[in-house]
């Protein structure tokens, strides 16, 4: 029998699932899914932290502590989020130690409110949450707002791997591998092991299309209901295309002499939002060696289940990929406008989630306490 996922590992792409929770750990579900499904690293966010405090019994206990100790709901979201951030790490170890630290990871995210402030507050977070997890295999996420890049720059500098997320345009995109670069130049003059220091570029998918499909949908034209489903695909692919350049530079190939290890594109956000569209659409038309895919359980079961996984599906497209955003453009759907909307909506939609689980939190340590 083929087994896709273990196909998609094999054509160099790292499979990670983008969900946490205490009750999947301690049921040792997360060490199956290693062993059965070539899960090789784990990434959070707020909303999949409030779905976990939602079900089940597992933080009961360790919320009676800290309602008995009466600590703050912040300092009581960190102390319940660096806990199964540790334990993830510890359950992935032996992927990190297997792969010299190309994977294992888990990745957790700054307060995403502090995502159009000023880098020093980001890079202060970036700083505490690297201590408190205290694992070589945590990424810190920071989003890649314009405000953002500087506290990459920053954190990486200081030896902390970043996942950088929220990134949706092709600019913002070599903006955050420019970011990269200087983070691990600083990094290399501050007598950091370059080798240690790992970093992926979160580069959302599905919602690229929602979008535009949204528009081409009131553009209402034959033509513009045609390119439904074409944009996140080519976006991503161009954005591989990018990842190319900037990594065979003769600036990386500096790094890459000193120790250093590529960013790696990360395809986030890769649940099909519109069921006309095959389940698996952004697993498989996203192949390409050195990439990372960050699934839902529901994509990873989907591309376990029936997922064709048929070698790379990335290189050689770059020339339609590049028409097809052209003919976007020709209906009248404008890109810039497109990415700059999703960016507003992305951080927006982090802040509501974090404020969501600041939430859920308060009522569960009123009710221990």
């Amino acid at each position: 029998m083929t087994n896709p996922l273990k196909n998609l590992s094999d054509q160099g792409v790292a499979v990670w699932l983008d969900d946490i929770s205490r009750e999947r750990l301690r049921s040792g579900n997360l060490s199956e899914l290693i062993r059965d499904k070539s899960v090789v690293g784990v990434t959070s966010n707020p909303t999949i932290f409030e779905k976990a405090l939602k079900e089940g019994d597992a933080y009961d206990a360790q919320l009676h502590d800290l309602a008995v100790r009466g600590v703050s709901v912040e300092e009581a979201v960190r102390a319940i989020t660096t806990y199964d951030i540790r334990w993830a790490a510890d359950v992935l170890r032996p992927v990190y130690d297997a792969t010299d630290g190309q994977d294992g990871r888990v990745s957790l995210e700054v307060d995403p409110r502090l995502a159009l402030e000023a880098a020093e507050r980001t890079v202060a977070e970036a700083r505490a949450l690297w201590w408190m997890v205290d694992r070589p295999n945590l990424m810190i996420k920071i989003p890649a707002t314009e405000a953002g890049l500087p506290a990459i720059t920053q954190a990486l500098s200081e030896g902390i791997s970043v996942n950088v997320t929220l990134i949706f345009s092709l600019e913002r995109y070599r903006g955050v591998m420019e970011a990269f670069l200087a983070g691990l130049e600083q990094a290399r003059e501050n007598g950091h092991d370059l080798h240690t220091i790992h970093s992926v570029a979160s580069f959302f998918v599905s919602r690229v299309d929602t979008e535009i499909d949204k528009r081409l949908e009131a553009i209402g034209s034959e033509q513009a209901r045609g390119l439904r489903g074409r944009a996140a695909i080519a976006n991503a692919r161009l954005a591989y295309a990018a990842y190319e350049e900037v990594f065979s530079s003769e600036r990386w190939k500096a790094l890459e002499s000193a120790g250093a290890r590529p960013q790696r594109p990360l395809w986030a956000s890769t649940g099909v939002k519109d069921p006309a569209y095959p389940d698996t659409l952004y697993v498989t038309e996203l192949v390409a060696p050195g990439t990372v895919n960050t699934m839902p359980e529901a994509t990873l079961e989907a591309t376990a289940d029936h997922g064709e996984i048929s070698g790379d599906t990335v290189r050689g497209t770059y020339e339609q990929a590049r028409a097809d955003l052209a003919a976007l453009a020709e209906v009248g759907v404008d890109y810039d406008d497109v990415v700059a909307v999703l960016e507003r909506e992305g951080v927006s939609k982090f802040e509501k989630s974090w404020e969501g689980l600041l939430d859920r939190v308060s009522q569960q340590l009123k009710a221990n306490s």
